[in-house]
């Protein structure tokens, strides 16, 4: 009688069981352990890493802003300052055109003297509005 040789066990069981033979000793299984330990490490140093290139980028942007703020601040104030100015140069530029205007209507007055000219630029004397 010819019997009919045993079916093989399926692929995935071979080679696990190949597997479990090669790293069966304790050297296998120290070597995974090792891996799987080392693993947790190399991500932390990973992170480190990576945190200090962070820093490092971080810290000449933070300077800059620290230097722009401050130059924004100074220009705020000057732009202030200047502001002031502005204001006072345009009062002083009416004043003078009102004390202008009044001079060409003495001037050009029909009954205009040489006397009543020099009376009129005579009242207008430094006018106190001007020293604001």
């Amino acid at each position: 009688m010819i019997t009919a040789p045993a079916p093989a066990a399926p692929h995935w069981v071979q080679v696990t069981l190949s597997v479990l033979g090669i790293l069966g000793g304790g050297t296998g299984l120290a070597a995974i352990a090792t891996v799987v330990v080392q693993r947790g490490k190399f991500k932390a140093d990973a992170a480190d890493t990576l945190t200090e290139a962070a820093l490092t980028l971080v810290q000449p942007l933070q300077t800059r802003i620290t230097q722009l703020e401050g130059e924004a601040f100074s220009a705020r104030s000057e732009l202030g300052t200047l502001r002031e100015q502005v204001n006072q140069l345009q009062f002083v530029v009416r004043v003078l055109t009102r004390t202008l205007d009044r001079w060409r209507a003495a001037i050009r007055a029909p009954d205009a003297t040489l006397r009543k000219v020099r009376a009129t630029v005579a009242e207008s004397d430094r006018i106190p509005e001007m020293d604001r």
